[in-house]
């Protein structure tokens, strides 16, 4: 018999979590032979929401669906934890500015950080998504130091997905016709969405799409493609932020088909001159739970232009939580 994997989900009674918690539970994200218990993390007032949920799972019946542990304590959430997805974090809210969402978030991920290190496996893989991810991500794993820095990730693959599907409609294509489009830097507005080395039914995209459409539109739908969704629902991004974080975690675990690249937020290596000590998004590939920087690309004067932008964004980011925080 396959031992169940504990899968972890913060903030699993929002948006998010309603859309999530199910492709968990069908074995989309670990595969259809692996069977999961879910530990299920909320704040105290959202546990009859989360409770909801729960009834809903139980009325879905999923065979690999072995257990279900709600709770608002972060140390029975982590307890022997496999895979964490932080979907949990503070709502930024009229006023504020990017800097106050950071301190609010700070102190929650430092926290939890501290938690996991104490009581999760060590082999535990760790998906941040709650803004700001990629500096949410470097303070968990900051103050999770027994467990290996490799282990910890931002999601940026929602804005990889986004750009993927914005190719392939300009080409008139299925979006499974689109390979090694790139994600660099941060989720934010500051990101470079990169199609210079994609490929459109296996021609580079530069061949076929206008130059100042990829240089230009391109970039900025994707860099605004939240606040599009928000516009557009009243709330932000729920079900395909849900479907990336499953593709996220399941080529993470699974491996990318060979010749893929997808989009991840990693701890820096030095890789293309971004500064060691980020969380930074990088074309990758994976095999057998590694995961591995892209190398060798060109980056012209345009794209260097934009990879320091995002760079700076996240050194300004990072700089805010150190002082909070306390680190150097």
């Amino acid at each position: 018999m396959v031992e169940p994997k504990i899968v972890v989900i913060t903030g699993a009674a929002g948006q998010i979590g309603y859309s999530l918690t199910p492709l968990v539970a069908k074995g989309l994200m670990l595969g259809p032979n692996q069977p999961v218990v879910l530990h299920l993390l909320e704040i105290t007032p959202a546990l009859p929401a989360l409770n909801a949920i729960i009834m809903e799972l139980h009325d879905c019946a999923y065979p690999l669906l072995r257990g279900i542990v709600p709770t608002d304590n972060a140390e029975v959430a982590f307890k022997n934890a496999d895979y964490v997805l932080f979907v949990g974090a503070f709502p930024r809210k009229d006023g504020m500015e990017r800097k106050d969402l950071i301190g609010k978030n700070v102190e929650i991920f430092s926290s939890q950080g501290k938690i996991l290190d104490r009581v999760a496996k060590k082999t535990v893989k760790v998906v941040v998504v709650g803004n700001p991810a990629n500096t949410n991500c470097l303070i968990t794993l900051k103050h999770a130091p027994s467990i290996p820095r490799e282990n910890f990730s931002c999601l940026t693959r929602l804005d990889h997905n986004r750009a993927v599907g914005q190719l392939a409609i300009k080409a008139g294509k299925s979006a499974g016709d689109v390979n090694r489009a790139i994600i660099w830097g941060n989720h934010s507005s500051t990101q470079f969405a990169d199609a210079r080395f994609a490929t459109i039914d296996g021609k580079l995209t530069t061949e076929i799409l206008d130059k100042d459409w990829i240089e230009g539109e391109f970039i900025s739908t994707i860099q605004q493609r939240g606040g599009a969704v928000i516009k557009a629902r009243g709330a932000s991004s729920a079900l395909s932020a849900a479907n990336a974080i499953i593709d996220h975690m399941r080529d993470w675990v699974l491996g990318t088909p060979v010749g893929t690249w997808v989009s991840m937020g990693v701890p820096s290596d030095g890789s293309y001159g971004i500064t060691d000590d980020l969380i930074f998004s990088f074309p990758v590939t994976i095999a057998d739970g590694k995961v591995t920087i892209v190398q060798g690309l060109e980056v012209n004067d345009f794209a260097r232009a934009k990879i320091e932008s995002t760079k700076n964004e996240l050194l300004d980011e990072k700089k805010v939580a150190y002082e909070i925080v306390g680190l150097q």
